[in-house]
């Protein structure tokens, strides 16, 4: 068995696992209805895995993206209710805006050399207080195009629904796939984050791809915005606080590596689905709360992180030179 897909087949296996006694206990877990709505109330946090994939797996990180996502939710509420924009002109200004932010904080990271660490955080305490300065209450989104787009939804077999902001979500993962692991500049980014000094000897351009990689992590967390917004038909600014942990945590649970070069885009798109199934499950079960959720996710991403410290310390060279 490859060591390098050994993380990825282990958040299978717990995945599987973890559904088969849940549907043992609640049959109807394996009903459409609870399917469907698994990835649509996880459909923003999925958005915030795929960019935070890319991040990772270059070997740095991004603190910001929950800040963006909140920027993005009340920019979209001030300009739709408030200057009676339309929503598409909406979703186009906030995406060109999350992509310019995310290209200014990959410029900061290599051209100051500056830690990812440090500048994300910069980044999110300006994202966070510009959107507090924009609005310090929660705005509600009336317009009718928000209806219309909320009530879109794919039927599946059985009474459940797939709704539109969950096949975006799908979608960002096959696009984000397709990007990752057919691409050149997918292929940059895997080097960047095995060892940033040699893909510069190999002639990549580190520079280009750190700000490919934080221009698409910023792009997906105002994606995230917007679909937050129109799960919720509102805009806050304290929207998204801690989100950033959650991606982060999904990310590392579905394999990728936290010293980067290693992992894929289909086990981030595992790992958001066990956050999702151990909150369907408490809810089922109603007399446990929510909280529950993070202590399980805590369980699982130090037991990932075990794994991962191992799979670096025996596929390490321990050949001697000379």
């Amino acid at each position: 068995m490859n060591a390098r897909t050994l993380p990825f087949l282990a958040t299978l296996g717990v995945f599987i696992l973890l559904y088969a006694a849940c549907a043992i206990q609640y049959p109807s877990m394996l009903s459409s209805r609870v399917i469907g709505n698994l990835l649509t109330d996880n459909a923003f946090l999925g958005v915030l895995a795929v960019g935070m994939t890319f991040v990772i797996l270059s070997g740095g990180i991004d603190l910001s993206v929950g800040a963006v996502m909140g920027f993005t939710t009340v920019a979209l509420a001030v300009m739709i209710e408030g200057a009676g924009l339309h929503p598409l002109a909406s979703f186009t200004i906030v995406l060109v805006g999350g992509a310019a932010f995310g290209c200014g904080v990959g410029v900061a990271i290599h051209w100051l050399k500056a830690p990812p660490f440090i500048v994300t955080l910069t980044a999110m305490f300006l994202a966070r207080g510009a959107a507090l300065l924009l609005s310090t209450d929660s705005i509600p989104v009336r317009h009718e195009f928000y209806q219309t787009l909320s009530g879109l939804s794919l039927s599946l077999p059985g009474s459940g629904r797939l709704g539109l902001i969950a096949m975006v979500m799908l979608l960002a993962f096959v696009l984000g796939g397709v990007l990752l692991h057919f691409t050149r500049a997918g292929l940059r980014v895997y080097a960047l984050g095995g060892n940033a000094r040699f893909a510069g000897l190999m002639g990549i351009d580190t520079a280009r791809t750190t700000i490919l990689v934080y221009g698409v992590s910023s792009t997906m967390a105002a994606l995230a915005g917007i679909i937050f917004s129109l799960y919720t038909r509102s805009g806050y600014a304290l929207t998204g606080v801690g989100v950033e942990l959650d991606a982060i945590a999904a990310v590392v649970i579905g394999g990728t590596l936290l010293s980067g070069g290693v992992g894929g885009m289909a086990g981030s798109l595992i790992g958001v689905l066990i956050q999702g199934l151990i909150l369907t499950w408490i809810t089922f079960d109603g007399s446990l709360s929510s909280w529950w959720t993070k202590i399980a996710i805590g369980m699982l991403l130090f037991i990932f992180i075990g794994l991962q410290r191992l799979i670096l310390q025996f596929s390490a060279p321990t050949g001697r030179t000379g």
